[in-house]
């Protein structure tokens, strides 16, 4: 006897960004975040699952290679889910002791500041869940346990993570603020620094930053709680304006507290910084905030604008990064560009430099996790 699920789930990219717990074990956050789901066409993970009487234990491949099923938190997931799939009773309860092979690959580069482990969780806990007859608004509180932001990943279009206040943690879920039907003209522009294994992991930096930065405590009980009721307003409205202003503001004071942490997590670097200059130069010269940048905990930047300004920006883009395969399929992937022919670029723009961009991903506002066979 086998049984086996397939699955994808999406990247979510914060635009109130999650930093630091409240409990380490059952990943209970200082605050409140909110998202948006990418689109699976572009960045996802992929994750079959298989269970049979005849396993002897459980495996994981990640990107095919084979990785511990020691970590507590993957353990966590699954010894949680085997509950639930127990009481919910909608699967032949044999197989929820049977042994489990995981085969997982992620479509963009893992642990480089791209949210892998938070597609990843979900993408696990979903088929995994979809293997035990468990319905997906039962599982965000048990996708937190293996990767805080997974929660958001369950679901498509902007997402808020809510913090909670319950010990066990059963209240700290994430919500759907919005489908991914809700404001069709958003688009996203991943541009990628540098895709290799960052050097301070998210979860080593957030405890430091708990441990040690005195901003941190401001922002949790002072700025997130008004950015969040701020953003969700500009988000319900439509103004990019005030939507683009928080998530910048957001997205800097995040980075300022990982520097306020001791010994400080530097996550971006010069180009990173460069990218940030561009982006209030465009926003200067067209008289408003026509794109906005955040940065999660790696140096690679994620634009968001609106689809009218994607040629204007892309043409910035190329003017202050210059790289020799600009016209490769392979540097622009993501929604087809085509073969349009880009605006002027205002000469108030300055190169920094050749080929210091790797690659970009033009994506858009999408939908949650699927299963696909």
């Amino acid at each position: 006897m086998m049984h086996s699920v397939t699955c994808i789930a999406p990247v979510n990219i914060a635009v109130i960004k999650y930093w630091g717990k409240r409990e380490e074990d059952l990943i209970l956050p200082l605050n409140d975040s909110v998202s948006a789901t990418l689109s699976t066409d572009h960045l996802c993970t992929k994750t079959t699952v298989t269970t049979s009487e005849s396993f002897v234990e459980n495996k994981i491949l990640l990107n095919g290679k084979e990785e511990s099923f020691s970590n507590p938190r993957l353990l966590r997931c699954l010894e949680e889910l085997r509950k639930r799939g127990e009481t919910a009773n909608r699967c032949n309860p044999e197989i929820l002791n049977w042994k489990i092979h995981v085969n997982t690959e992620n479509n963009f580069p893992t642990a480089a500041g791209l949210a892998s482990s938070a597609s990843g969780y979900a993408c696990l806990v979903y088929a995994i869940s979809c293997l035990y007859g468990i319905e997906k608004d039962e599982i965000s509180s048990i996708a937190r346990q293996g990767s805080g932001s997974a929660c958001r990943s369950l679901y498509s279009g902007f997402v808020q993570w809510q913090k909670g206040t319950l010990p066990d943690g059963s209240d700290s879920i994430a919500v759907q603020l919005a489908d991914h039907t809700f404001w069709p003209e958003m688009r996203i522009l991943i541009l990628v620094v540098n895709d290799s294994r960052k050097k301070t992991s998210s979860t080593g930096g957030m405890s430091t930053s708990v441990k040690t930065s005195k901003l941190l405590k401001y922002r949790v009980e002072t700025c997130v709680p008004q950015h969040t009721k701020d953003l969700i307003k500009a988000l319900y409205e439509k103004n990019f304006e005030n939507f683009g202003k928080i998530t910048m503001q957001d997205s800097n004071q995040f980075h300022a507290v990982c520097l306020d942490t001791y010994p400080p997590c530097v996550y971006m670097n010069d180009v990173s910084h460069a990218i940030v200059n561009m982006v209030h130069q465009f926003n200067e010269r067209k008289g408003g905030i026509r794109v906005a940048y955040t940065f999660d905990a790696g140096p690679n930047a994620c634009l968001y604008l609106l689809e009218n300004d994607v040629n204007d920006v892309l043409a910035t883009i190329n003017h202050v990064f210059p790289n020799d395969i600009w016209s490769s399929p392979d540097y622009i992937k993501g929604i087809s560009i085509g073969k349009i022919a880009l605006p002027q670029v205002d000469q108030y723009f300055v190169s920094n430099g050749q080929n210091l961009l790797k690659y970009i991903i033009y994506t858009k506002v999408g939908e949650g996790p699927k299963r696909i066979e």
